[in-house]
């Protein structure tokens, strides 16, 4: 289980454009605190996979991933899995990273509960009943997803992870800022009630 001491390698093959970005452009923010001398200081949160309530019906990055099984748009799940992290918690956590003396210099991964796309869909499925009605029960073939991802670049930087249980601890936030997180099917139901509510599903 890795902690906040790693740092991922960009040199490892087949790691996403968007997470190099993520590490480019945190390692560019600590070089730079590096060579200030103002006695500003700098904390990093690292998220899992952000999820909970929308605000709006303009769903974006993770939130998409629920809306698509709700609308039926994905026919099985893909052996992909993700670690939840409720957008309420991730908020609590930048302030406490923000207000606390401990947090300077530091950095805080802010992860939850590991599921698999079977799981989540599982959790759907059995808290929402029939408004979940679409959401699929199969498991996609490794080999359909890979035979998908010729026709679409958009799924291409998926099959790296396919199968990979990627973990991460946040035992430090809860440590050093006394950060709590809510179970991750309590984020899941939260999150595919308020897009039912607001798309109409």
């Amino acid at each position: 289980m890795s902690d906040e001491s790693v740092w991922f390698d960009p040199a490892e093959p087949n790691v996403d454009a968007y997470r190099q970005s993520k590490r480019l452009a945190e390692r560019a923010a600590w070089d730079f605190m590096k060579r200030q001398d103002s006695g500003t200081t700098l904390t990093t949160v690292l998220p899992g996979a952000v999820l909970g309530p929308v605000l709006t019906s303009n769903g974006a990055g993770s939130v998409e991933v629920i809306g698509r099984l709700l609308q039926g748009r994905v026919p099985a799940n893909p052996r992909l899995g993700f670690e939840v992290v409720d957008v309420r918690d991730l908020a609590d956590l930048h302030i406490l990273a923000m207000v606390s003396e401990q947090a300077q210099g530091e950095r805080f991964l802010g992860v939850g509960d590991f599921m698999w796309m079977s799981e989540i869909s599982q959790t759907l499925r059995t808290a929402l009943g029939e408004a979940a009605r679409k959401v699929p029960t199969r498991t996609l073939p490794d080999f359909v997803l890979r035979l998908m991802a010729l026709f679409d670049r958009s799924l291409r930087s998926m099959i790296p992870r396919l199968g990979r249980a990627h973990r991460h601890s946040s035992a430090k936030a809860e440590r050093v800022l006394g950060w709590r997180r809510r179970p991750a099917a309590t984020t899941l139901v939260d999150c595919a009630q308020s897009l039912i509510a607001l798309r109409g599903l």
